[in-house]
């Protein structure tokens, strides 16, 4: 009897241990030593804006906005609004003649920079390394699903998903990305947002509790704008070739 106890004692320890060992095991291929130090966080997709991020900017958004508002009241949304004038939402309170008016004006500049698309230095190949280690890429832009389909066209990168502003609602709120996520299966947080746009691409990252990366090729933001917006990137580069260190150097690139 002693020793058929101390057998089931036994057994029922090793199953402890083998029960333990499996439930806490992390999800990503991270060594034990490596999680009470310098753990690095998984990553298993990038998401990019497309307009100034994966394309050059090319579009004049504050003539865009002008032609839109008109001056006067151009100037003072631009004087109340610090971080950026957010054309889409401020018109959709107007009346449906006057939206439809304004929509044709944004598809009119909208076009002009369809004609004189080109990709960002360094996406095509950002896009390689992405392949390479198996990471999801998608994409959410607030121009139309045409420009979207010319860009994948015309630079045979493609994007999945890639959402347009006809997904609602768009940038910078959080659905577009929560969406993707779940088209993927995988959580917010194993994903990073790239985009030019604090108020936008930044904005819509850290709402949805992925990481971001802002691009800022110009130098255009500092630490004021981040204080007044409440919106600090977890990455700032001035060039998409920049990526792939910062995604080697701090992340566990898990497809």
């Amino acid at each position: 009897m002693c020793l058929n106890f101390s057998f089931a004692v036994s057994m029922t320890f090793l199953l402890s241990r083998t029960f333990l060992s499996l439930t806490l095991r992390p999800s990503c291929s991270i060594s034990m030593a490596n999680l009470t130090t310098n753990a690095k966080a998984c990553l298993r997709g990038v998401v990019f804006d497309m307009d100034g991020t994966l394309t050059i900017p090319v579009i004049d958004f504050a003539a865009m906005y002008r032609s839109v508002l008109g001056e006067d009241e151009y100037k003072r949304i631009k004087a109340e609004s610090p971080t950026g004038i957010d054309i889409l939402h401020h018109i959709e309170s107007w009346s449906p003649d006057k939206q439809q008016k304004a929509y044709e004006i944004i598809a009119d500049y909208e076009k002009q920079g369809i004609d004189q698309l080109q990709i960002m230095p360094g996406a095509a190949e950002l896009c390689g390394f992405l392949d390479s280690r198996k990471i999801k890429r998608g994409l959410i832009t607030r121009n139309v699903k045409k420009a979207i389909d010319i860009f994948h066209q015309r630079f045979e990168v493609i994007f999945t998903p890639a959402l347009g502003r006809e997904f609602r609602p768009y940038k910078p709120n959080p659905d577009p990305l929560l969406h993707i996520c779940s088209a993927w299966d995988i959580q917010p947080n194993e994903v990073m947002m790239v985009g030019d746009s604090l108020k936008d691409d930044i904005a819509c990252g850290k709402r949805a509790g992925a990481f971001t990366c802002l691009l800022d090729e110009t130098g255009r933001y500092g630490p004021d704008d981040f204080s007044v917006s409440g919106l600090q990137p977890d990455f700032k580069i001035e060039s998409l070739s920049e990526i792939q260190n910062i995604l080697e150097t701090n992340f566990h690139l898990n497809p």
